[in-house]
């Protein structure tokens, strides 16, 4: 009970750590939002979907940034941040205190859980009020959203931990961790058309989590009409499942194969 404890107090200082950094704000909390702003101007007079059941250019990027920060709360700030504090010596410090690494990853997933949670808020809300996105109305969607985000921003979490070994140095961490994000957004149907991508290009990326989350994502806030338009004419929240729990028990064994309190070459 006292290393949950522990770790639920840890949970506190992480969230305040996080908002103390400006850079990790922009580039993991408020990007998504900035991008939807984005798109959701740039193409405010541009119709999608199937004819006689357009979206506007907010509802149809929604669903995509969305997944996208989970991706960012979870696999980017968690591989930059651990990296750094690995680098810089905080991790050694910490590793000769009575904080377990039970409590110290509880305060670390707790805190992407909560960021993540303002983050998906704040999108929600801004696209519905600011550009009246529609949004749903039956719980059953609302459910859906509930475990295609937990799921999502764990398994994101602890692959962020697993590929927080990447990195050699701290120094080195955003240009190692960022150009990987970026990558699988592009061709994981965030920024661009799922459809729209090369079948090879789409199986590509089939086989990472944020296709799934992003499809996931799509389910809930775009009409039915739109699923035909999807790999198999189907959302295939089963899938969604099943590969996103294949990542987390793969982000679980990589995190345990690979984190270290002190790098082995330090």
């Amino acid at each position: 009970m006292s290393v949950i404890a522990n770790g639920l107090s840890r949970v506190r200082y992480e969230i305040v750590s996080y908002f103390r950094q400006g850079d990790s704000v922009f580039f993991t909390f408020l990007f998504p939002l900035v991008m939807l702003t984005i798109f959701a101007v740039a193409f405010s007079e541009t119709p999608f979907g199937p004819p006689g059941e357009e979206v506007s250019a907010a509802r149809f990027y929604l669903p995509g940034m969305l997944a996208a920060g989970v991706l960012l709360s979870g696999l980017q700030n968690m591989s930059i941040d651990i990296a750094v504090e690995k680098s810089d010596g905080t991790l050694k410090r910490l590793a000769g205190t009575p904080l377990s690494p039970i409590s110290f990853f509880i305060g670390k997933i707790g805190q992407v859980l909560v960021t993540g949670a303002l983050q998906a808020a704040l999108l929600i809300l801004v696209a519905h009020f600011a550009f009246g996105v529609e949004l749903p109305t039956e719980a059953g969607a609302w459910l859906t959203f509930a475990w295609v985000f937990l799921f999502g921003v764990s398994t994101c979490a602890i692959l962020g931990i697993g590929l927080s070994g990447l990195p050699r140095s701290g120094k080195s961490a955003t240009a190692v961790i960022i150009p990987i994000v970026l990558i699988l957004q592009f061709i994981s149907g965030v920024y661009l058309s799922f459809a729209m991508l090369p079948t090879w290009l789409q199986n590509v990326a089939s086989v990472f989590p944020l296709k799934w989350l992003a499809q996931g994502m799509r389910s809930v806030f775009l009409p039915s009409s739109f699923e035909a338009a999807e790999p198999g004419g189907s959302w295939d929240l089963a899938g969604v499942a099943i590969f996103t729990g294949i990542w987390l028990v793969a982000g679980l064994i990589a995190a345990r194969l690979t984190f270290r309190w002190i790098r082995k070459d330090a």
